[in-house]
């Protein structure tokens, strides 16, 4: 088996490879027509993309034409990722003597390095600070086939244990919880309509005095059949698949939780002897939640993000803006709420500590501010 001979440029890719994928949570991007280089994308990492060219260039024009087509295929995926910049660093493993790359370190959002061997990655302070263990990380005791045979055994480990997470978040799920909201909400509907006077006392007045519990049960109550069949829907469109995204415990603290900002943003802006009702704002907090999903999982929803969720959202924001009678402060008051929210929950094998950190201190300062502008104004 030890007479195997791997050559020394598939080697160090194989070691770069194993690496990237199996220490700093990188996935291979599949590309139409690129030939001779590997392409891996962590859109948590300081560097997004990571690029492994093994394809020969011998010359400066060479490099330049390589820069330019990087670039073009950059603008596609920040397109497709919803990113606003992308940060790229290109590993030449096979770069021709003629070619300074110096001159080519740090091109707008794309760096690039010459390696020959594991310890040139030494040699460049912005890989280093990055990945401060791939030198460490890169030595292995094996040689020729026995190598390959580790390095490829591992890379399948690692994205196998991938496949089963993402199966795992989106796997379709009977979604309980939403199920129990809607029951709560046609039973309320009901009762309201047998009397309208449970309209009154469940709804939210723009001064509720010590009656807290409108907070909630306003996000509850509807009267009007179309308003109540509308939001119904919505929640059963957007609610089962946010329960099934992001488990039911968190489901039910960010809808919670988003009613309770919902109502509180409009009790601030509520005219005189108006009141508000209905699980609209709450639905919009799910609508947050999504976003903050979508944007972690960006890669595996593709262009749905940008083309779909983002315009559903900000077409009902237009709408609450356009049409009288809808509350558009709670409807803004949600979608903050949820987004916030779930930033602090975070969204599982994704959001880092920090991430959830963040979103805690924001959502409690939120939180402090709407108190504010709701009960001591």
């Amino acid at each position: 088996m030890d007479q195997v001979v791997i050559s020394k440029n598939d080697e160090l890719v194989m070691k770069l490879l194993h690496y990237f994928i199996t220490e700093a949570g990188y996935s291979p991007i599949i590309l139409h027509g690129a030939k001779d280089e590997i392409w891996l994308e962590n859109m948590d990492s300081d560097y997004k993309i990571v690029r492994i060219v093994s394809n020969y260039i011998h010359n400066d024009e060479q490099l330049n034409f390589d820069l330019f087509r990087t670039k073009q295929i950059m603008k596609q995926i920040k397109k497709k990722t919803f990113s606003y910049s992308i940060n790229t660093l290109s590993l030449f493993v096979n770069l021709g003597d003629n070619v300074d790359i110096n001159k080519y370190l740090h091109i707008e959002n794309v760096d690039s390095a010459k390696v020959n061997k594991i310890a040139d990655l030494k040699k460049y302070d912005f890989i280093v600070d990055t990945f401060p263990t791939i030198t460490k990380s890169t030595s292995f005791k094996e040689k020729g086939l026995n190598l390959f045979m580790k390095i490829t055994s591992e890379i399948s480990s690692k994205n196998e244990s991938e496949t089963i997470k993402n199966e795992e978040v989106f796997r379709e799920k009977t979604p309980f919880i939403t199920y129990i909201i809607m029951i709560i909400n046609t039973f309320i509907f009901l009762l309201c309509n047998m009397n309208n006077s449970y309209v009154i006392n469940l709804s939210i007045f723009n001064n509720i005095g010590n009656e807290y519990y409108r907070i909630i049960t306003s996000a509850f109550t509807h009267i009007d059949v179309l308003h109540f069949l509308f939001n119904m829907y919505a929640l059963y469109i957007i609610g089962s698949q946010m329960e099934s995204f992001i488990g039911k415990k968190k489901y039910i603290i960010i809808y919670l939780f988003s009613a309770i900002t919902s109502s509180m943003m409009s009790m601030s802006f509520l005219p005189d002897n108006t009141y508000s009702l209905g699980a609209s704002g709450a639905i919009f907090g799910l609508f947050g939640a999504l976003l903050i999903f979508g944007y972690h999982y960006r890669v595996y929803l593709g262009t749905a993000l940008r083309s779909q969720i983002v315009p559903v959202i900000v077409l009902n924001l237009m709408l609450g803006f356009m049409i009288p009678g809808i509350d558009i402060a709670a409807h803004i008051g949600g979608l903050v709420g949820g987004l916030l929210i779930t930033s602090a929950l975070g969204i599982k094998y994704k959001s880092s500590t920090s991430d959830r950190i963040n979103g805690s201190a924001l959502t409690i300062i939120y939180f402090i501010f709407l108190l504010y502008i709701a009960f001591m104004r």
